[in-house]
């Protein structure tokens, strides 16, 4: 990983920490696969950092600029789906 995550000077420790954890989750949604209940919890806590669509749109931007990874396709494909792994191609 050649690349730093959109982070926020204002977030606490706990705050990066879940942000991180979540564009994580993004990346090994397209690398390996991920446990689709992990991956929804760890939205949920990226949402409580990052609560306005606007915000989470521009840190998505950012991180798919930074890594080549869309964040908004995994997170539908989670929604969506009744599988236990999320896996994108």
């Amino acid at each position: 990983m050649s690349y730093h995550y959109p982070l926020d000077d204002t977030w606490s420790k706990q705050e990066v920490i879940d942000v991180v954890n979540f564009f994580s989750l993004v990346e090994q949604a397209y690398e390996k696969q991920v446990k689709r209940n992990d991956f929804l919890a760890a939205y949920r806590k990226f949402k409580q950092v990052v609560p306005a669509k606007s915000e989470e749109k521009t840190y998505f931007r950012e991180f798919e600029q930074a890594s080549g990874y869309a964040s908004f396709p995994v997170v539908k494909k989670a929604r969506n789906s009744d599988q236990q792994t999320i896996k994108m191609s």
